[in-house]
């Protein structure tokens, strides 16, 4: 384990360089255990998850009692993808704690990692409402966009309905029962799935930028977001460059829980979740919005930059 750390600490500037000497043995092709992770987690939760929940609250989930639909989310993500990628790590690789990444960071990283929050927040924030700006005005010149981004707000529109219902308190027993499921819950859950056990599978045989990448477009398509997509796939590549440069699932926990912690704070301020909004804006500043989306991009790039600087330092 020691000799892993060393060698992704010594690395150099490249905080995606393929490590071929990793001693890991393992019963089947890490491709196909990561595969397996990916698509055996998707029909567990997704479709044994949600025929479970529907079994248990019929199809009308708006009646449904909202602690109840928040306990089985909570439940659905603990046994369906936290649970089978600690069993998978443990049946194909013996190694639970190097293949999920158990080790302690460092506050200094933990602190870098965190301040990158800080700059991808209001970028990602930006860009969504860019996209959406030229979805609306080329929607506004074809009819066909027009009925295919109907279909998509439908879509998205019911999503929305789904977490405003999970994320309204009625009381303060609830609001911590909230940050419970949307926050703490998952944040471990799909870090251990997705940073752990489904990236460092494929770091084994393929390039860490395209193991973090790849695992980046599940972590996307998992949450079933259609105008949210790049952002989602942006905020999971990021997390697995945390997971890939610190060895640590710790870090990409924590950059996790405190992206969803922030939004609910927010939805629960203000009614509406603005720190994730996907709703198509018709009309925006989009001079000043493009120059703030710039800016956090300067801002971020700059501490990335920073970070890999960090890193060679700690060789």
């Amino acid at each position: 384990m020691e000799e892993y750390n060393q060698q992704n600490n010594e690395e150099g500037n490249d905080p995606f360089r393929q490590d071929n000497n990793s001693g890991i043995e393992s019963t089947i092709h890490p491709v196909a255990a990561a595969l397996i992770g990916l698509f055996g987690g998707f029909f567990l939760y997704q479709i044994v998850g949600g025929m479970t929940t529907l079994l248990v609250f019929g199809f009308n989930l708006e009646d449904a009692p909202a602690n109840g639909v928040r306990l089985m989310t909570m439940a659905g993500q603990i046994l369906f993808i936290l649970l089978p990628a600690l069993i998978l790590a443990k049946i194909i690789y013996f190694d639970v704690t190097t293949i999920i990444r158990f080790k302690f960071p460092e506050w200094k990283e933990t602190g870098l990692f965190a301040l990158g929050m800080i700059f991808i927040t209001p970028l990602l924030q930006n860009y969504l409402y860019i996209q959406n700006y030229l979805i609306e005005k080329a929607a506004a010149k074809s009819e066909t966009l027009q009925k295919l981004k109907s279909i998509v707000d439908q879509l998205n529109e019911l999503i929305e309905q789904t977490y405003g219902n999970l994320l309204t308190p009625e009381n303060p027993l609830e609001v911590a029962l909230i940050f419970l499921v949307v926050a703490v819950t998952p944040a471990i859950c799909e870090e251990v799935m997705f940073r752990g056990y489904v990236q460092k599978s494929f770091e084994l045989k393929i390039k860490p930028l395209w193991s973090a990448l790849i695992t980046a477009v599940f972590f996307g398509l998992y949450h079933f977001n259609p105008y949210g997509i790049i952002p989602l796939i942006a905020l999971g590549l990021f997390f697995g460059y945390a997971a890939y440069k610190s060895n640590s699932i710790f870090i990409p926990v924590l950059l996790h829980f405190l992206n969803n912690f922030f939004a609910v704070t927010v939805f629960m301020m203000y009614g509406e979740d603005e720190f994730i909004s996907e709703k198509v804006i018709e009309e925006i500043d989009i001079h000043f919005t493009l120059a703030g989306f710039l800016i956090s991009l300067l801002l971020f790039s700059a501490l990335v930059a920073y970070i890999n600087k960090y890193y060679r330092m700690k060789q």
